[in-house]
């Protein structure tokens, strides 16, 4: 008489075939998924700048991250760039939507600002000619943007704002805050709109952060609490001496508190005191 195969025995046979089937193809999608993420990524970084400009006397670092939700590319970005006058200017905004559109837009407003920043030196103007050129495209998106210019000889930096948070500053002294200026309505949205500027000399040693909101505002964490935070974190950051590079990351760190799954950038100006850095650039040759 034969004997019959258990039938649990064929039925284990048959599941654990099964569960091998299942795992390579949960594998297989997690690396499908993995390589579009991957490919989202590069396709954002690739817009922004390669390298930041510095000059003696101030040291220049950025850092992104990208959205949480895999190909939900986010318009953040960051900008640097020496303009004719031997100034330097730099740029931080947020491009409405998450999506490709999002990013090719945020790249034609970073490169705008750049042609435009080279036809007049007053941030103000430049934001002004930014929001007409937006506008007469009528591309249907906006983006809310900081733009800064920084003279290397008088330590002066001027700065206007189209509808974007605010930025944190503090001193080497153990003196710190948000930035607290008028702003003007983010660029893309009304026409004749007008930016004022502020001007501030960085005549002692410190720091100057400029972020979006995926930094510090969150679902259930609200932006003031997210500015506050970050002047903390900046503040002793300055009083221990830590570098640009790292100050970046840190501010980048702490956005992870906020729970948002937005893309964020940071952008940091370490800035030493005007006399200071006049003598560096005197020893180096540099007007």
């Amino acid at each position: 008489m034969t004997r019959r195969r258990p039938l649990r025995s064929a039925t284990a046979d048959e599941m654990l075939t099964t569960l091998g089937r299942l795992t390579d193809r949960v594998r297989q999608g997690a690396e499908r998924q993995q390589a579009r993420v991957e490919l989202a990524e590069a396709l954002q970084r690739s817009m922004l700048p390669a390298g930041l400009p510095a000059v003696p006397g101030l040291r220049v670092a950025a850092a992104y991250a990208p959205a949480r939700n895999g190909l939900d590319i986010g318009g953040d970005w960051y900008d640097g760039f020496v303009l004719p006058d031997g100034s330097l200017g730099f740029s931080i905004g947020d491009v409405q939507g998450h999506d490709v559109e999002a990013a090719a837009f945020m790249g034609q407003v970073r490169i705008g600002l750049r042609a435009v920043a080279t036809a007049t030196p007053d941030p103000g103007e430049v934001l002004r000619r930014a929001n007409e050129l937006l506008l007469s495209v009528d591309h249907g998106l906006f983006a809310t943007c900081s733009f800064l210019r920084y003279h290397p000889a008088t330590g002066e930096l001027e700065s206007a704002r189209a509808g974007h948070v605010p930025a944190v500053w503090a001193t080497a002294a153990g003196d710190g805050g948000i930035v607290e200026e008028e702003a003007g309505v983010p660029l893309g949205i009304l026409p004749g709109e007008l930016y004022p500027v502020q001007r501030r000399r960085l005549s002692s040693g410190g720091a100057f952060v400029l972020l979006t909101d995926g930094v510090v505002e969150g679902p259930s964490y609200p932006l003031e609490a997210g500015l506050e935070a970050v002047t903390r974190l900046v503040r002793s950051a300055v009083q221990q001496d830590v570098d640009a590079e790292e100050l970046a990351a840190q501010v980048m760190e702490a956005a992870a508190l906020t729970e948002h799954t937005d893309d964020a950038a940071v952008l940091v100006l370490l800035h030493d005191p005007v006399e200071a850095a006049a003598a560096v650039r005197d020893a180096s040759g540099i007007g």
